[in-house]
This record gives C-alpha cells, structure tokens and sequence, in this order.
C-alpha cells in the first residue's frame, strides 16, 4: 500500500464531476438524497476522487471533497506528459492513457480531463474504452494513474542503473 498523502500540506482544487439524484423506496414513498462525485488536485502530480451522499447538494459535495483527500494518489511525470502507456481499469470502464509531445494539450472526455488536468498533466490522450459512466471512468483513470512508474523505481526493481532504462 502507497503510503498516505497529507491533504492538509497541499493547495488543492476541487472539480465537480457529476450530480446526481438518488431515491429510495420506504415505507412513506420516495427518500430523495444526492450523490456528488468530486476530484481534487494540486496540479502538481497529486490527484484523488471521492463520492459523498447527502439530502442537500452542498453537503453531498463537501463529503465528497473529504473522500477525495482520503484517496489521493502521487502522479510520476516526465516534464508535463505521463511516463508511458497505460490501461486503467476499474468495473466495466477502461481508460487508455497516453504520453502526448509537449505543446499536444489534453486530448481527454469531461470525467478523465477533470481527473487530468487536477493532476497537474498537461500533454496526454485518453480513450474510454468500454463503459461511460463517470464514476467508473473517473476511477478506472485514478487507477491507470496510479499503477504508472518512473524510470527510477523500474531501475531499483531490475538492479540496473536508471539511464540503461530510458536509454
């Protein structure tokens, strides 16, 4: 396990991604509460996201603010693009993510630009692949995110120096 980001230490900007009602059938008709899924970053190789659940929108998106910093993740980078190809994967939804040249912009769908552009990437192309719901693409993008290495950290794995890897 990763170790934990202190959310408390990092300037962060919050993105809504979706809202959305949910109702429940009781006894007396329909209990209508709102889900709210929230991306957080400092733009600077730190990402999370997060759902909350409330009666009131407001409340629905400050707990999920607060889910978000419990789940952030560190972002490698190789100057403003991603260090290599990589599928994430989380239920039905897919995201491919590519390392784009400098000056490609984000070439992303609104729940993996939200996640992107938070982490501080500024050069990538993303797919979804599969399925399109947001929860799952904003979460399947986390996870490719998180599953990426530095050169460094693949050197130490294989015993070899760093330069014969990106060599």
């Amino acid at each position: 396990m990763a170790e934990r980001i202190d959310a408390t230490t990092l300037d962060l900007q919050e993105k809504l991604v979706e809202i959305n009602r949910v109702a429940k059938t009781v006894k007396g008709g329909r209990s209508m509460r709102f889900s709210a899924l929230m991306v957080v970053g400092d733009g600077n190789g730190h990402v999370g996201c997060g759902i909350g659940k409330a009666t009131e929108i407001p409340d629905a998106i400050r707990k999920g603010i607060e889910d978000a910093k419990k789940h952030m993740i560190t972002v490698p980078m190789v100057g403003t693009t991603i260090t290599h190809d990589v599928i994430g994967e989380f239920g039905a939804g897919r995201v491919l993510l590519k390392p784009a040249k400098e000056g490609t912009g984000v070439i992303a769908g609104g729940a993996v630009r939200a996640v992107v552009e938070l982490a501080g990437i500024k050069d990538i192309r993303t797919k979804c692949l599969r399925s399109n719901n947001k929860k799952n693409v904003v979460k399947a993008a986390i996870e490719g995110l998180a599953s990426l290495k530095d050169a460094e950290t693949v050197a130490k794995l294989r015993g070899k120096p760093a330069d014969q890897i990106v060599g």
